[in-house]
Protein backbone atom coordinates (compact mmCIF):
# COMPACT_ATOMS: atom_id res chain seq x y z
CA UNK A 1 0.00 0.00 0.00
CA UNK A 2 1.92 3.15 -1.06
CA UNK A 3 0.67 6.44 0.36
CA UNK A 4 3.07 8.91 -1.38
CA UNK A 5 4.48 8.56 -4.73
CA UNK A 6 6.73 10.89 -6.24
CA UNK A 7 5.55 12.41 -9.47
CA UNK A 8 8.17 15.15 -10.22
CA UNK A 9 9.46 14.37 -13.72
CA UNK A 10 6.21 12.97 -14.76
CA UNK A 11 4.45 16.84 -14.48
CA UNK A 12 7.20 18.48 -15.76
CA UNK A 13 9.52 20.38 -12.97
CA UNK A 14 12.86 19.94 -13.11
CA UNK A 15 14.19 22.22 -10.13
CA UNK A 16 17.74 21.77 -8.66
CA UNK A 17 18.60 24.35 -5.64
CA UNK A 18 21.99 25.74 -6.29
CA UNK A 19 23.65 26.30 -2.78
CA UNK A 20 27.38 27.20 -3.15
CA UNK A 21 29.52 24.48 -1.97
CA UNK A 22 33.11 25.97 -1.34
CA UNK A 23 33.60 24.69 2.40
CA UNK A 24 34.25 27.22 4.16
CA UNK A 25 30.80 26.91 5.94
CA UNK A 26 28.97 30.27 5.91
CA UNK A 27 26.15 29.83 7.90
CA UNK A 28 23.23 31.40 5.46
CA UNK A 29 24.40 28.63 3.26
CA UNK A 30 23.37 25.91 5.51
CA UNK A 31 19.37 27.26 5.19
CA UNK A 32 18.72 26.56 1.34
CA UNK A 33 15.64 27.87 0.24
CA UNK A 34 11.96 26.87 0.46
CA UNK A 35 9.17 27.04 -1.99
CA UNK A 36 5.56 27.98 -2.23
CA UNK A 37 2.48 26.13 -3.54
CA UNK A 38 -0.28 29.02 -4.84
CA UNK A 39 -2.01 30.34 -7.78
CA UNK A 40 0.39 32.74 -9.61
CA UNK A 41 -2.03 33.46 -13.10
CA UNK A 42 -5.62 33.26 -11.19
CA UNK A 43 -6.75 30.28 -13.29
CA UNK A 44 -7.51 28.17 -10.50
CA UNK A 45 -4.91 26.09 -10.72
CA UNK A 46 -2.35 25.62 -7.87
CA UNK A 47 1.01 26.62 -9.22
CA UNK A 48 4.78 25.92 -7.69
CA UNK A 49 7.24 28.78 -6.54
CA UNK A 50 10.86 27.85 -6.09
CA UNK A 51 13.33 29.35 -3.47
CA UNK A 52 17.23 29.41 -5.57
CA UNK A 53 20.34 30.49 -3.18
CA UNK A 54 23.32 31.05 -5.36
CA UNK A 55 27.11 31.93 -4.27
CA UNK A 56 26.88 34.80 -2.34
CA UNK A 57 24.49 38.15 -1.58
CA UNK A 58 25.84 39.91 -4.83
CA UNK A 59 25.95 36.77 -6.77
CA UNK A 60 22.70 35.22 -6.70
CA UNK A 61 20.37 32.33 -8.34
CA UNK A 62 17.05 32.89 -10.20
CA UNK A 63 14.22 31.62 -8.37
CA UNK A 64 12.09 29.80 -10.49
CA UNK A 65 7.53 29.69 -11.12
CA UNK A 66 6.17 26.98 -13.02
CA UNK A 67 2.81 27.27 -13.88
CA UNK A 68 0.22 24.53 -13.91
CA UNK A 69 -1.63 23.30 -16.64
CA UNK A 70 -4.98 21.46 -17.54
CA UNK A 71 -3.39 18.40 -17.81
CA UNK A 72 -1.53 18.41 -14.88
CA UNK A 73 1.74 19.54 -16.21
CA UNK A 74 3.86 22.30 -15.00
CA UNK A 75 5.69 24.81 -17.92
CA UNK A 76 8.30 27.29 -16.01
CA UNK A 77 7.02 31.13 -16.85
CA UNK A 78 10.02 32.69 -14.44
CA UNK A 79 10.94 34.64 -17.67
CA UNK A 80 7.47 36.13 -18.39
CA UNK A 81 6.59 36.48 -14.42
CA UNK A 82 9.44 38.31 -13.34
CA UNK A 83 9.47 36.43 -10.86
CA UNK A 84 13.26 35.53 -10.68
CA UNK A 85 14.34 37.09 -8.13
CA UNK A 86 18.48 36.92 -7.85
CA UNK A 87 19.27 37.24 -4.43
CA UNK A 88 20.88 34.94 -2.09
CA UNK A 89 17.29 33.24 -1.66
CA UNK A 90 16.08 31.72 1.70
CA UNK A 91 12.25 31.79 2.65
CA UNK A 92 8.75 32.68 0.76
CA UNK A 93 5.60 34.06 1.53
CA UNK A 94 2.29 34.67 -0.13
CA UNK A 95 -0.52 37.26 0.68
CA UNK A 96 -2.43 39.66 -1.46
CA UNK A 97 -0.74 43.24 -0.19
CA UNK A 98 -3.46 45.49 -1.85
CA UNK A 99 -7.00 43.85 -1.97
CA UNK A 100 -6.83 43.38 -5.68
CA UNK A 101 -8.16 39.76 -5.27
CA UNK A 102 -4.54 37.94 -6.56
CA UNK A 103 -1.76 37.02 -5.20
CA UNK A 104 1.44 38.81 -4.27
CA UNK A 105 4.84 37.38 -3.40
CA UNK A 106 7.55 38.77 -0.63
CA UNK A 107 11.10 36.83 -1.11
CA UNK A 108 13.44 36.64 1.90
CA UNK A 109 17.19 36.93 1.30
CA UNK A 110 20.61 36.83 2.58
CA UNK A 111 20.51 40.63 1.64
CA UNK A 112 17.83 42.61 0.42
CA UNK A 113 14.53 41.04 0.69
CA UNK A 114 12.25 41.56 -2.50
CA UNK A 115 8.27 42.72 -2.33
CA UNK A 116 6.45 41.79 -5.43
CA UNK A 117 3.19 42.76 -6.70
CA UNK A 118 0.93 40.56 -9.31
CA UNK A 119 -1.45 42.56 -11.77
CA UNK A 120 -3.74 39.51 -11.55
CA UNK A 121 -2.31 37.93 -15.02
CA UNK A 122 0.52 36.07 -12.96
CA UNK A 123 3.13 39.18 -14.37
CA UNK A 124 4.72 40.48 -11.41
CA UNK A 125 6.44 43.86 -10.50
CA UNK A 126 9.01 44.54 -7.82
CA UNK A 127 8.09 47.42 -5.47
CA UNK A 128 10.49 46.71 -2.95
CA UNK A 129 11.68 50.20 -2.68
CA UNK A 130 8.37 51.94 -3.27
CA UNK A 131 6.46 50.04 -0.43
CA UNK A 132 9.38 50.89 1.61
CA UNK A 133 10.97 47.24 2.62
CA UNK A 134 14.51 48.08 3.53
CA UNK A 135 17.37 45.79 5.47
CA UNK A 136 20.10 43.52 4.50
CA UNK A 137 19.82 41.13 6.52
CA UNK A 138 19.84 37.25 6.94
CA UNK A 139 15.75 36.52 6.95
CA UNK A 140 14.64 32.91 7.12
CA UNK A 141 10.96 32.25 6.85
CA UNK A 142 7.98 34.91 6.51
CA UNK A 143 4.16 35.23 6.87
CA UNK A 144 1.86 37.62 6.33
CA UNK A 145 -1.03 38.15 8.55
CA UNK A 146 -3.29 41.36 9.49
CA UNK A 147 -1.95 41.89 13.02
CA UNK A 148 -3.91 45.04 13.52
CA UNK A 149 -7.35 43.44 12.14
CA UNK A 150 -7.56 46.72 9.52
CA UNK A 151 -8.41 44.48 6.57
CA UNK A 152 -4.73 44.89 4.91
CA UNK A 153 -2.01 42.04 5.44
CA UNK A 154 0.88 42.81 7.37
CA UNK A 155 4.50 41.39 7.17
CA UNK A 156 6.45 39.72 9.64
CA UNK A 157 10.09 38.72 8.72
CA UNK A 158 12.54 36.63 10.84
CA UNK A 159 16.00 37.33 10.88
CA UNK A 160 19.00 34.44 11.43
CA UNK A 161 22.07 35.61 12.70
CA UNK A 162 24.68 38.54 11.55
CA UNK A 163 27.25 36.09 9.28
CA UNK A 164 31.06 36.44 10.17
CA UNK A 165 33.21 36.19 7.63
CA UNK A 166 36.10 35.85 10.15
CA UNK A 167 34.36 33.02 12.37
CA UNK A 168 35.71 29.84 11.65
CA UNK A 169 34.74 26.68 13.77
CA UNK A 170 36.08 22.82 13.06
CA UNK A 171 34.69 19.52 13.46
CA UNK A 172 35.65 16.55 15.51
CA UNK A 173 37.98 15.91 12.93
CA UNK A 174 39.05 18.89 12.46
CA UNK A 175 37.69 20.01 9.32
CA UNK A 176 36.19 23.13 8.39
CA UNK A 177 32.51 23.08 9.55
CA UNK A 178 29.26 25.50 10.23
CA UNK A 179 29.66 27.55 13.50
CA UNK A 180 26.81 27.33 16.25
CA UNK A 181 24.56 29.91 16.19
CA UNK A 182 25.66 31.17 19.33
CA UNK A 183 28.96 32.34 17.71
CA UNK A 184 27.34 34.96 15.83
CA UNK A 185 25.46 37.69 16.93
CA UNK A 186 21.48 38.21 16.75
CA UNK A 187 19.64 40.16 15.22
CA UNK A 188 15.75 41.50 16.01
CA UNK A 189 13.03 39.72 13.61
CA UNK A 190 11.03 42.49 11.71
CA UNK A 191 7.24 43.61 11.97
CA UNK A 192 6.02 45.96 8.47
CA UNK A 193 2.40 47.10 9.07
CA UNK A 194 0.42 47.73 5.78
CA UNK A 195 -0.28 51.16 5.25
CA UNK A 196 -2.88 50.44 3.13
CA UNK A 197 -1.41 52.60 0.15
CA UNK A 198 1.10 50.47 -1.29
CA UNK A 199 3.62 51.84 1.56
CA UNK A 200 4.69 49.74 4.39
CA UNK A 201 6.06 51.13 7.79
CA UNK A 202 8.37 49.04 10.11
CA UNK A 203 6.75 49.09 13.70
CA UNK A 204 9.01 46.14 15.00
CA UNK A 205 10.27 48.82 17.86
CA UNK A 206 6.81 50.35 18.76
CA UNK A 207 5.22 46.43 18.64
CA UNK A 208 7.53 45.50 21.00
CA UNK A 209 8.68 42.58 18.13
CA UNK A 210 12.26 44.50 18.31
CA UNK A 211 12.92 44.05 22.12
CA UNK A 212 14.24 40.88 21.32
CA UNK A 213 16.92 39.50 19.33
CA UNK A 214 17.25 35.88 18.38
CA UNK A 215 18.16 33.80 15.44
CA UNK A 216 15.03 33.17 14.25
CA UNK A 217 14.09 30.27 11.73
CA UNK A 218 10.43 29.25 11.47
CA UNK A 219 7.31 31.20 12.22
CA UNK A 220 3.53 30.57 12.15
CA UNK A 221 0.58 32.38 12.97
CA UNK A 222 -2.33 31.65 15.32
CA UNK A 223 -4.67 32.57 17.92
CA UNK A 224 -2.82 31.06 20.54
CA UNK A 225 -5.31 32.05 23.56
CA UNK A 226 -8.51 31.77 21.49
CA UNK A 227 -9.08 36.07 22.06
CA UNK A 228 -9.69 36.45 17.75
CA UNK A 229 -6.92 37.96 17.33
CA UNK A 230 -3.65 36.68 15.44
CA UNK A 231 -0.77 36.22 17.72
CA UNK A 232 2.58 34.82 16.26
CA UNK A 233 5.03 31.88 17.34
CA UNK A 234 8.95 32.16 16.17
CA UNK A 235 11.03 28.56 16.65
CA UNK A 236 14.60 30.32 17.25
CA UNK A 237 17.56 28.60 16.90
CA UNK A 238 19.31 27.10 20.13
CA UNK A 239 17.76 29.79 21.92
CA UNK A 240 14.23 30.23 23.91
CA UNK A 241 11.51 30.03 21.30
CA UNK A 242 8.70 33.18 21.54
CA UNK A 243 4.94 33.38 21.55
CA UNK A 244 4.10 36.86 20.57
CA UNK A 245 0.15 37.27 22.22
CA UNK A 246 -1.69 40.50 20.06
CA UNK A 247 -2.09 42.97 22.70
CA UNK A 248 -5.21 44.18 20.38
CA UNK A 249 -3.88 48.17 20.83
CA UNK A 250 -0.93 47.51 18.17
CA UNK A 251 1.64 45.68 20.31
CA UNK A 252 3.07 42.17 21.53
CA UNK A 253 3.57 40.58 24.30
CA UNK A 254 6.37 37.58 24.54
CA UNK A 255 4.38 34.99 26.27
CA UNK A 256 6.74 32.17 25.71
CA UNK A 257 7.50 31.23 29.22
CA UNK A 258 4.25 31.79 30.94
CA UNK A 259 2.31 29.54 28.31
CA UNK A 260 5.34 27.06 28.18
CA UNK A 261 6.55 27.18 24.68
CA UNK A 262 9.61 28.87 24.95
CA UNK A 263 11.68 25.65 25.98
CA UNK A 264 10.74 21.78 26.45
CA UNK A 265 9.19 20.29 28.74
CA UNK A 266 12.80 19.78 30.84
CA UNK A 267 13.05 23.28 30.68
CA UNK A 268 15.68 23.63 27.98
CA UNK A 269 16.13 25.68 25.05
CA UNK A 270 16.35 23.41 21.44
CA UNK A 271 17.77 24.35 18.56
CA UNK A 272 14.40 25.00 16.70
CA UNK A 273 13.85 24.74 12.90
CA UNK A 274 10.46 24.14 11.21
CA UNK A 275 6.86 24.69 13.21
CA UNK A 276 3.45 24.03 12.60
CA UNK A 277 0.36 24.68 14.19
CA UNK A 278 -2.75 22.69 14.09
CA UNK A 279 -5.22 20.95 16.20
CA UNK A 280 -3.68 17.68 16.64
CA UNK A 281 -6.50 16.06 19.43
CA UNK A 282 -9.57 17.53 18.04
CA UNK A 283 -10.55 19.70 21.10
CA UNK A 284 -10.95 22.90 19.14
CA UNK A 285 -7.47 24.20 19.59
CA UNK A 286 -4.52 25.19 17.97
CA UNK A 287 -1.37 22.74 19.09
CA UNK A 288 2.56 23.16 17.97
CA UNK A 289 4.96 20.86 16.53
CA UNK A 290 8.77 21.96 16.54
CA UNK A 291 11.39 20.68 14.31
CA UNK A 292 14.87 20.09 15.89
CA UNK A 293 18.96 19.31 15.64
CA UNK A 294 19.97 15.79 15.87
CA UNK A 295 19.91 14.56 19.31
CA UNK A 296 17.13 16.61 20.22
CA UNK A 297 13.35 15.47 19.86
CA UNK A 298 10.72 16.86 17.36
CA UNK A 299 8.81 18.45 19.97
CA UNK A 300 4.79 18.80 20.26
CA UNK A 301 3.23 21.20 22.68
CA UNK A 302 -0.66 20.23 23.21
CA UNK A 303 -2.86 23.63 24.08
CA UNK A 304 -4.47 23.48 27.28
CA UNK A 305 -6.57 26.64 26.04
CA UNK A 306 -5.74 30.45 27.91
CA UNK A 307 -3.71 28.38 30.50
CA UNK A 308 -1.39 27.88 28.01
CA UNK A 309 0.83 24.19 26.42
CA UNK A 310 1.96 20.88 28.12
CA UNK A 311 5.20 19.45 25.98
CA UNK A 312 3.29 16.19 24.72
CA UNK A 313 6.34 14.73 23.34
CA UNK A 314 6.86 11.54 25.29
CA UNK A 315 3.16 10.29 25.46
CA UNK A 316 2.20 11.24 21.43
CA UNK A 317 5.67 9.64 20.17
CA UNK A 318 6.58 11.81 17.30
CA UNK A 319 10.61 12.68 19.30
CA UNK A 320 11.90 9.16 19.32
CA UNK A 321 11.96 8.55 15.69
CA UNK A 322 13.65 12.12 14.93
CA UNK A 323 15.90 11.76 17.67
CA UNK A 324 19.13 10.25 14.39
CA UNK A 325 18.06 13.68 12.35
CA UNK A 326 18.25 17.26 11.96
CA UNK A 327 14.31 18.19 11.00
CA UNK A 328 13.40 21.40 8.90
CA UNK A 329 10.00 21.85 6.94
CA UNK A 330 7.25 20.05 8.96
CA UNK A 331 3.51 19.64 7.84
CA UNK A 332 0.48 17.99 9.93
CA UNK A 333 -2.38 16.65 7.12
CA UNK A 334 -4.65 14.34 7.36
CA UNK A 335 -3.55 11.59 4.35
CA UNK A 336 -6.00 9.00 4.45
CA UNK A 337 -8.98 10.69 5.69
CA UNK A 338 -9.57 9.26 8.90
CA UNK A 339 -9.61 11.99 10.80
CA UNK A 340 -7.16 13.03 12.24
CA UNK A 341 -3.66 14.62 11.47
CA UNK A 342 -0.48 12.99 10.06
CA UNK A 343 2.72 14.38 10.18
CA UNK A 344 5.36 14.62 7.38
CA UNK A 345 9.12 15.47 8.47
CA UNK A 346 11.98 16.86 6.08
CA UNK A 347 15.51 16.50 7.35
CA UNK A 348 19.07 17.58 6.57
CA UNK A 349 22.47 17.72 8.96
CA UNK A 350 23.78 20.97 10.34
CA UNK A 351 27.53 18.71 10.93
CA UNK A 352 28.86 16.01 8.48
CA UNK A 353 27.63 12.48 8.38
CA UNK A 354 28.53 9.08 6.88
CA UNK A 355 25.87 8.83 4.73
CA UNK A 356 25.89 7.99 0.51
CA UNK A 357 23.27 9.59 -1.58
CA UNK A 358 22.77 9.66 -5.11
CA UNK A 359 20.05 13.22 -4.89
CA UNK A 360 22.80 15.52 -3.81
CA UNK A 361 24.48 17.30 -7.14
CA UNK A 362 27.69 18.77 -5.08
CA UNK A 363 29.89 16.22 -3.16
CA UNK A 364 30.54 18.90 -0.09
CA UNK A 365 26.78 18.21 0.72
CA UNK A 366 26.63 14.51 0.41
CA UNK A 367 27.64 14.42 4.24
CA UNK A 368 25.05 16.24 5.47
CA UNK A 369 22.00 13.94 3.51
CA UNK A 370 19.65 12.66 5.89
CA UNK A 371 16.31 10.57 5.15
CA UNK A 372 12.86 12.19 5.29
CA UNK A 373 10.27 11.09 8.00
CA UNK A 374 6.22 10.37 7.67
CA UNK A 375 4.37 9.26 10.92
CA UNK A 376 0.92 8.25 10.85
CA UNK A 377 -1.45 9.71 13.59
CA UNK A 378 -3.08 6.77 15.20
CA UNK A 379 -5.73 9.01 17.15
CA UNK A 380 -5.63 10.43 21.28
CA UNK A 381 -3.23 11.26 19.27
CA UNK A 382 -0.26 8.70 19.03
CA UNK A 383 2.12 8.49 16.11
CA UNK A 384 4.15 5.65 14.76
CA UNK A 385 6.11 5.17 11.50
CA UNK A 386 4.18 4.94 8.21
CA UNK A 387 4.83 2.09 5.81
CA UNK A 388 4.08 2.70 2.26
CA UNK A 389 6.09 6.26 1.83
CA UNK A 390 9.86 4.79 0.74
CA UNK A 391 9.85 7.49 -2.21
CA UNK A 392 9.66 10.40 0.34
CA UNK A 393 11.55 8.47 3.53
CA UNK A 394 14.29 6.48 1.61
CA UNK A 395 16.26 8.68 -0.37
CA UNK A 396 18.82 10.45 1.36
CA UNK A 397 19.03 14.46 0.99
CA UNK A 398 19.71 17.73 2.09
CA UNK A 399 15.89 18.45 2.72
CA UNK A 400 14.71 22.17 3.75
CA UNK A 401 11.33 23.62 2.65
CA UNK A 402 7.76 21.66 2.64
CA UNK A 403 4.32 22.38 1.46
CA UNK A 404 1.58 20.83 1.49
CA UNK A 405 -1.70 21.58 -1.24
CA UNK A 406 -3.87 19.78 -3.16
CA UNK A 407 -2.55 20.31 -6.40
CA UNK A 408 -4.54 17.97 -8.55
CA UNK A 409 -7.96 19.10 -7.06
CA UNK A 410 -9.01 15.07 -6.27
CA UNK A 411 -9.63 16.32 -2.53
CA UNK A 412 -6.27 15.54 -0.66
CA UNK A 413 -3.20 16.74 0.02
CA UNK A 414 0.06 16.49 -2.35
CA UNK A 415 3.49 17.66 -0.97
CA UNK A 416 6.26 19.75 -2.55
CA UNK A 417 9.55 19.89 -1.03
CA UNK A 418 13.35 21.49 -1.93
CA UNK A 419 16.77 20.02 -1.49
CA UNK A 420 20.26 21.70 -0.84
CA UNK A 421 21.60 20.92 -4.15
CA UNK A 422 19.32 18.41 -5.18
CA UNK A 423 16.35 18.53 -7.16
CA UNK A 424 13.14 19.80 -5.58
CA UNK A 425 10.51 16.71 -5.21
CA UNK A 426 6.73 16.11 -5.93
CA UNK A 427 4.75 13.74 -4.25
CA UNK A 428 1.16 12.79 -5.14
CA UNK A 429 -0.95 11.83 -2.30
CA UNK A 430 -2.44 8.22 -3.74
CA UNK A 431 -3.31 6.77 -0.13
CA UNK A 432 -6.26 4.41 -0.18
CA UNK A 433 -8.60 6.87 1.43
CA UNK A 434 -10.82 5.44 4.56
CA UNK A 435 -13.13 7.95 5.19
CA UNK A 436 -14.37 11.40 3.01
CA UNK A 437 -12.92 14.91 2.45
CA UNK A 438 -14.04 18.67 3.10
CA UNK A 439 -11.97 21.43 1.81
CA UNK A 440 -12.87 25.19 2.57
CA UNK A 441 -11.93 28.39 1.66
CA UNK A 442 -12.92 31.38 3.75
CA UNK A 443 -12.87 34.99 1.78
CA UNK A 444 -14.10 38.40 2.58
CA UNK A 445 -15.60 39.87 -0.43
CA UNK A 446 -15.20 43.34 0.46
CA UNK A 447 -11.38 42.76 0.74
CA UNK A 448 -11.15 40.27 -2.22
CA UNK A 449 -8.83 37.79 -0.51
CA UNK A 450 -8.68 34.65 1.71
CA UNK A 451 -9.34 35.68 5.49
CA UNK A 452 -6.00 35.14 7.12
CA UNK A 453 -6.60 34.18 11.12
CA UNK A 454 -10.27 32.74 9.99
CA UNK A 455 -11.29 29.98 12.64
CA UNK A 456 -12.86 26.88 10.82
CA UNK A 457 -14.48 24.36 12.63
CA UNK A 458 -16.34 21.03 11.37
CA UNK A 459 -18.88 20.10 14.32
CA UNK A 460 -20.28 16.44 14.33
CA UNK A 461 -20.88 13.17 15.82
CA UNK A 462 -17.65 13.38 16.70
CA UNK A 463 -14.89 15.91 18.21
CA UNK A 464 -14.81 19.24 16.08
CA UNK A 465 -12.09 19.37 14.07
CA UNK A 466 -10.43 22.86 13.89
CA UNK A 467 -8.30 24.33 11.35
CA UNK A 468 -6.85 27.68 10.65
CA UNK A 469 -6.50 30.05 7.43
CA UNK A 470 -2.61 30.80 8.03
CA UNK A 471 -0.55 29.31 4.86
CA UNK A 472 2.66 30.53 6.17
CA UNK A 473 4.63 27.53 8.45
CA UNK A 474 7.08 24.88 8.39
CA UNK A 475 10.42 26.60 7.25
CA UNK A 476 11.03 29.46 4.35
CA UNK A 477 7.72 27.81 2.92
CA UNK A 478 3.92 28.59 2.20
CA UNK A 479 1.48 26.19 1.48
CA UNK A 480 -2.13 26.53 0.05
CA UNK A 481 -4.48 28.49 2.29
CA UNK A 482 -7.38 26.64 1.57
CA UNK A 483 -8.13 24.42 4.76
CA UNK A 484 -8.92 20.67 4.09
CA UNK A 485 -10.61 17.96 6.51
CA UNK A 486 -10.60 14.55 6.43
CA UNK A 487 -13.67 12.36 7.97
CA UNK A 488 -13.64 9.44 9.53
CA UNK A 489 -15.88 6.65 8.65
CA UNK A 490 -19.16 6.81 10.18
CA UNK A 491 -19.18 10.45 11.74
CA UNK A 492 -21.86 12.69 10.59
CA UNK A 493 -21.09 15.94 9.53
CA UNK A 494 -23.41 18.63 10.71
CA UNK A 495 -22.06 22.27 10.42
CA UNK A 496 -19.52 24.31 9.72
CA UNK A 497 -18.69 27.14 12.17
CA UNK A 498 -16.81 30.33 11.09
CA UNK A 499 -14.72 32.64 13.58
CA UNK A 500 -13.70 35.56 11.77
CA UNK A 501 -10.47 37.37 12.68
CA UNK A 502 -11.90 39.88 15.56
CA UNK A 503 -14.36 37.28 16.75
CA UNK A 504 -17.93 37.34 14.97
CA UNK A 505 -18.88 33.86 14.43
CA UNK A 506 -21.13 32.57 11.81
CA UNK A 507 -22.40 29.10 11.42
CA UNK A 508 -23.36 26.59 8.05
CA UNK A 509 -24.84 23.25 7.47
CA UNK A 510 -22.34 21.51 5.22
CA UNK A 511 -24.50 20.78 1.98
CA UNK A 512 -22.32 17.85 1.55
CA UNK A 513 -18.85 16.07 1.48
CA UNK A 514 -15.84 15.42 -1.34
CA UNK A 515 -16.10 19.01 -2.28
CA UNK A 516 -14.93 22.36 -1.42
CA UNK A 517 -16.88 24.98 -0.25
CA UNK A 518 -16.14 28.65 -0.32
CA UNK A 519 -17.31 30.85 2.88
CA UNK A 520 -17.69 34.48 2.61
CA UNK A 521 -17.92 36.24 5.55
CA UNK A 522 -21.42 38.06 5.57
CA UNK A 523 -22.29 36.18 2.81
CA UNK A 524 -22.87 32.67 3.37
CA UNK A 525 -21.77 29.21 1.57
CA UNK A 526 -20.84 29.00 -2.08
Amino acid sequence: MVLLREITTAVGVDFVQRVRSAGDCRLPEVLGGGCAIFDADGDGLLDLYFIDTGDEPENGAANRLFLRGVDGRYTDATETSGLGDRGFGTGVAIGDIDNDGDADVYVGNWGEDALYRNDGTGRFENVTARAGIGGSHVTSSVAFLDYDLDGFLDIFVLHHVVPDAHRICRGRGREREFCSPRAYRHTPDTLYRNRGDGTFEDVSASAGIGAVAAAGLGVVVGDFNEDAWPDIYVANDQVANQLWINQKDGTFRNDAIALGVAYNGQAAPEASMGVTAADVNNDGRLDILCSHLLGETNTLYLSRGTSGFTDATDETAPGRPSFPYTGWGVALFDIEHDGDLDMAVVNGAVDRKAVTNVGVTAAFWREYAEPNQFLLNEGAPSFRRAAGVAEFTSPAEVSRGLAVGDLDGDGDLDVVITNITGPARIYENVAPKVGRWLRVRAVDPALRRDVYGAKIVLEGSDRPQCRSVSPASSFLSSSEPTVHFGIAPGVEVRRLAVRWPGGDWERYDVPGLDRELRVERGGGLR
